[in-house]
């Protein structure tokens, strides 16, 4: 059986409150590594915004379409180079990545049901110090303009 790529287009969805507190998550496969929800399509046909109703769920446990809940498309994508580390998970030849941009609003802050097998800690800062705490430019630099979305 052929192996199963990533396909190189996914989500990074910014959850958030109306007071500006963002939820980061902490990678269990690089401790230090902090981020907002992202993930990859499962399907080229399946919609970003069916992608980050899916991994918001996946990763936090958080339903997106709750009452109370605002999901926003900002229509805004980064193409960056994939990480040499996750490169493995991508078909040879493949190195740049599509990630498509989305904020989430929920009411309040929250504790959410992480998924140990991708992440081992969450916190909730403020959005300055959220960006500050992000590994990924573009997620700091997406976290930094939520007050232009919110």
């Amino acid at each position: 059986m052929a192996p199963q790529y990533k396909i190189p287009e996914s989500v990074l969805v910014v959850i958030y409150t109306p007071g500006l507190d963002v939820l980061l998550i902490e990678r269990t496969d690089a401790p230090g590594f902090w981020q907002s929800v992202t993930g990859s399509k499962d399907t080229i046909s399946e919609s970003f915004r069916e992608t980050a109703i899916r991994e918001v769920r996946e990763e936090t446990g958080i339903d997106a379409l709750a009452p109370g809940h605002i999901l926003r498309d900002w229509n805004l994508e980064n193409v960056y180079e994939i990480y040499p580390q996750w490169l493995h998970r991508y078909a040879p030849g493949v190195h740049l990545n599509t990630e498509h941009l989305l904020g989430l609003r929920i009411p309040q802050r929250r504790e959410v049901s992480l998924s140990p097998r991708e992440h081992r800690a969450q916190v909730w800062l403020p959005y300055r110090e959220a960006a500050l705490r992000c590994f990924s430019p573009s997620n700091a630099e997406a976290v930094l303009m939520l007050p232009r979305f919110a």
